[in-house]
């Protein structure tokens, strides 16, 4: 944990919070925090800042707190992600929230296979959980937007072009395709699709609603290292 993120819930006065959950634990066991120790602090949604530990109890830790700079800028960036297995995509939630991006986009495909859609890490509260660990991680404060689109068709062509529009659409997918650009500075939407890569009906309908393919070579690579080295190399 890289910075201490604190919830409207934690706070028991403007410049006061209070700790008692996992959280708590971290701060113990692993910082082995003591009365008096300043730590990076940030409150969700907000801006960033230093605490001060006025008391740490096997039951809580009390923290004076300011907040003086703000977050880290996000990407201008929309991820469209095939939903991958359900421990991966625990993997790619902390991953996407800790590189800064600001909306992600998790669809079906037909190499996705219609189990991963009953995993209870797609509930809300287990994305927000994820996605909380990936701002601790990248010292950050504002969640990205999570959205579940579970039929391929009718969001490609309906709300994907009005998405894409105004961006540089692009399309990993493995094959004869000219390689991922780099250091791009404009606003893009970027469609990964499952390990196996979009079919070719998929494909089609991505180009058609404006998103060109590219790939990374000739490796196949599992869903969490294509978004990392995407990223990375389009920002």
């Amino acid at each position: 944990m890289n910075l201490l993120l604190l919830d409207d819930a934690d706070f028991v006065g403007a410049d006061r919070a209070i700790l008692r959950d996992r959280r708590l634990r971290h701060l113990r066991e692993v910082h082995r925090a003591e009365a008096g120790d300043s730590l990076r602090v940030g409150r969700l949604g907000g801006a960033m800042g230093e605490g001060r530990l006025l008391r740490l109890e096997a039951a809580e830790a009390e923290l004076q707190v300011v907040f003086d700079r703000p977050p880290p800028a996000k990407l201008p960036l929309t991820l469209l992600l095939a939903l991958p297995r359900p421990k991966m995509l625990k993997r790619v939630l902390q991953t996407v929230a800790a590189m800064g991006v600001p909306r992600l986009v998790l669809l079906n495909s037909y190499r996705v296979e219609k189990s991963f859609w009953q995993t209870p890490f797609l509930e809300a509260q287990a994305i927000r959980e994820q996605l909380l660990l990936g701002l601790e991680q990248a010292r950050d404060t504002v969640l990205p937007e999570v959205l579940v689109e579970k039929r391929f068709k009718p969001f490609v062509e309906d709300h994907l072009p009005q998405l894409a529009a105004g961006t540089l659409g692009l399309l990993g997918h493995p094959g004869d395709y000219p390689p991922c650009p780099r250091a791009v500075e404009r606003p893009v939407t970027l469609a990964i699709g499952p390990e196996g890569g979009w079919i070719p009906y998929e494909v089609d309908k991505l180009q058609a609603a404006g998103l060109a393919p590219v790939q990374l070579g000739e490796r196949i690579l599992r869903v969490e290292t294509a978004v990392t080295a995407l990223l990375a190399r389009l920002f």
